[in-house]
């Protein structure tokens, strides 16, 4: 009956943590999943659910409860990410994320990655276009040297851009022009996380498919 109503509470949990990412804009599954942990009085590892288990319930979320914002939502961000990638063009944008695989909630931030010569490059340009920004860093999960970390990966910290958007936060993660071929690390299950280039994101919108299977 104790092994049932963990697994119970666990399924609560995903489910709270799915609606949150839904519903309020949060991207960070660890966030996500420990906010609503404490919420049902609970942080034990045992018993908060996986990152995937979430995502699975963040799926039947929005096909449930946001069968027509979410779609069109995700239309809106996704059009968005196009503009700004053909905008910065130069820098090779791809993007990738939340937006790209179709999970994104509502007020979700949308991620693309640029490939520079110099992050100077990038500062100049969206000084010149006189877009507004806000700079930080970013740690990415990747296969590449660096630091290792206990679960096999490396990590790298990687300068970010933040721009404000009609359709919500848009971050522009700078990384070196070689590392187009380093793939970054999926925070639900570790594998590869795709990257679109402009491309492949028309292809994407004039498709309209939510949840791609492959890029």
């Amino acid at each position: 009956m104790a092994k049932e109503n963990s697994q119970q509470l666990r399924q609560l949990i995903a489910q709270q943590a799915a609606r949150m990412m839904a519903e309020d804009g949060i991207s960070d599954f660890a966030y996500a999943k420990k906010k609503a942990g404490r919420q049902f009085d609970t942080l034990d590892n045992g018993i908060l659910p996986s990152n995937a288990e979430i995502e699975e319930e963040l799926k039947l979320y929005n096909t449930l409860f946001l069968s027509d914002e979410q779609p069109e939502n995700l239309v809106i961000l996704r059009k968005s990410a196009l503009f700004t990638m053909q905008l910065l063009e130069r820098f090779n944008p791809h993007l990738t994320g939340a937006v790209l695989d179709g999970t994104a909630g509502l007020g979700a931030e949308t991620h693309i990655h640029l490939f520079a010569d110099s992050l100077k490059d990038v500062e100049m340009f969206l000084l010149n276009q006189d877009i507004p920004f806000e700079t930080n860093e970013k740690s990415y999960r990747v296969m590449n040297d660096g630091k290792r970390d206990k679960k096999g990966s490396n990590r790298k910290k990687v300068p970010v851009f933040s721009l404000e958007m009609a359709s919500g936060v848009i971050k522009l993660s700078v990384f070196e022009v070689d590392e187009i071929r380093v793939a970054t690390k999926r925070a639900v299950d570790g594998s590869n996380a795709e990257r679109a280039d402009i491309h492949a994101l028309i292809a994407l919108i004039n498709d309209g498919t939510p949840y791609p299977q492959h890029i």
